[in-house]
C-alpha cells in the first residue's frame, strides 16, 4: 500500500512544477497564487475531516501547526513560486531535488543520527541522475535574477527539510489525530502567511491576467497537488520516515522531462535515460531498509492470504 501511494504521489508532484510555471506565466501573482492554493485546499480538507468527526477544532490553535506550515508550505513555496518567474521549471526541479540530501545532513548534524555510506552514496548518485535528466532541456542564464531564483529555491529546500523533520515529530505528538487533518491545518497556516506576504509585496492587478490557464493552474494545484499529493506525503511519512517520502524529488524530474516531450515536443536523448537510471538507482540505494521493509510486508501479506481457507 505504501508503494502504491508513493507512486501516485510522485506522479502528482512531478506535474506541479509545470503547473506552477503555467500559472506564473499567465500573470498570476506568485505569492497570491500559492496562498489561495493552500488556504482553499486546507480549508476544504479540514472541513471534510471535521464533518466526519475525525478532527477537533482546537487543532487550529496549536502552535505546532503554525511552525509546520511556516516550514513545509510557506518557506518552500514562497521561494519556488517567486523563483519560477526567472528560472525554468526544469531548473526548479533540479534544485528542489536537494531536499533529501538536506534532510540527511540535518538528521546527521542536528539530530546526531548515524548515516551509512550507502545512504550518502545513494543521495549523490540520485542527485547526479537528476542533473543528467533535466540538463539537456535546460538553458542556464547568467542574469542576477536567474541566480537569485536559484538561491531562493535552495533556501526553500532548507525550509522544506526542516519542516519535514519537525512534522514527523508533530505526527508522533498527535498520534490520535489523522495526518490528513494535520496536513490541512498546516496548509492553511502556510497559505495565510503566503497571502499576507502577497498583500505586502505584490500588486493585485488582475486585468492583465490570462484567466483560463491561471485559474486552471490554481484549481489543479489546489485539488490534485495539495489535497491529494500532500495528504499522501503525510500518510507515507507517518508509516516510514521523513526522508523516504521526500525522495519524490528524485522522481519528479523524469516526469517533468516526459511532460516536456509531450506538451512542448522536447527532444529526449540518451543522456536523459542514463539520468533516469541513476535517479532510480540512487533512490533504491538510499532507501534499502525501507524497500526491504516493504518487501517483507508484501511477502508476509501474501503468506497470510495464501494460508486462508477458500470459502465458496
Amino acid at each position: 500500500m505504501v508503494g502504491v501511494a508513493f507512486t501516485i504521489m510522485c506522479l502528482i508532484f512531478g506535474t506541479t512544477f509545470l503547473a506552477i510555471k503555467i500559472g506564473v506565466e499567465a500573470g498570476m501573482p506568485p505569492f497570491l497564487s500559492a496562498g489561495l492554493r493552500f488556504i482553499i485546499a486546507g480549508a476544504l480538507m479540514f472541513t471534510w475531516m471535521w464533518m466526519k468527526g475525525k478532527v477537533n477544532v482546537s487543532l487550529l490553535w496549536r502552535k505546532e501547526m503554525l511552525i509546520t506550515g511556516a516550514g513545509l508550505t510557506f518557506g518552500t513555496f514562497a521561494t519556488l513560486y517567486w523563483a519560477e518567474q526567472y528560472i525554468s521549471s526544469g531548473v526548479g526541479a533540479i534544485l528542489s531535488a536537494t531536499g533529501p540530501l538536506m534532510i540527511m545532513v540535518m538528521q546527521t548534524a542536528l539530530l546526531r543520527q548515524k548515516t551509512s555510506a550507502r545512504m550518502i552514496t545513494g543521495c549523490l548518485i540520485g542527485f547526479a541522475g537528476v542533473v543528467l535528466v533535466v540538463l539537456p532541456g535546460v538553458s542556464f542564464g547568467g542574469s542576477p535574477l536567474w541566480l537569485w531564483g536559484c538561491i531562493a529555491v535552495l533556501v526553500g529546500e532548507v525550509c522544506y527539510s526542516a519542516g519535514a523533520i519537525y512534522s514527523k515529530k508533530v505526527i508522533n505528538q498527535f498520534k490520535e489525530t489523522s495526518p490528513v487533518a494535520i496536513n490541512a491545518v498546516q496548509m492553511m497556516y502556510g497559505g495565510l502567511l503566503l497571502s499576507l506576504l502577497s498583500a505586502v509585496t505584490e500588486s493585485w492587478n488582475l486585468s492583465a491576467l490570462d484567466w483560463v490557464p491561471a485559474v486552471t493552474s490554481v484549481i489543479y494545484l489546489t485539488v490534485v497537488g495539495s489535497m491529494v499529493g500532500h495528504s499522501l506525503f503525510y500518510w507515507i511519512m507517518s508509516r516510514t520516515n521523513p526522508l523516504f517520502p521526500a525522495t519524490w524529488l528524485y522522481i519528479s524530474p523524469p516526469i517533468a522531462v516526459g511532460l516536456g516531450a509531450v506538451v512542448y515536443d522536447e527532444h529526449v536523448g540518451w543522456i536523459t535515460w542514463i539520468g533516469v537510471a541513476l535517479t532510480v538507482s540512487g533512490l533504491l540505494a538510499m532507501n534499502e531498509k525501507v524497500m526491504g521493509w516493504l518487501w517483507k510486508r508484501s511477502r508476509s501479506n501474501s503468506v497470510v492470504q495464501t494460508s486462508k481457507p477458500v470459502v465458496k
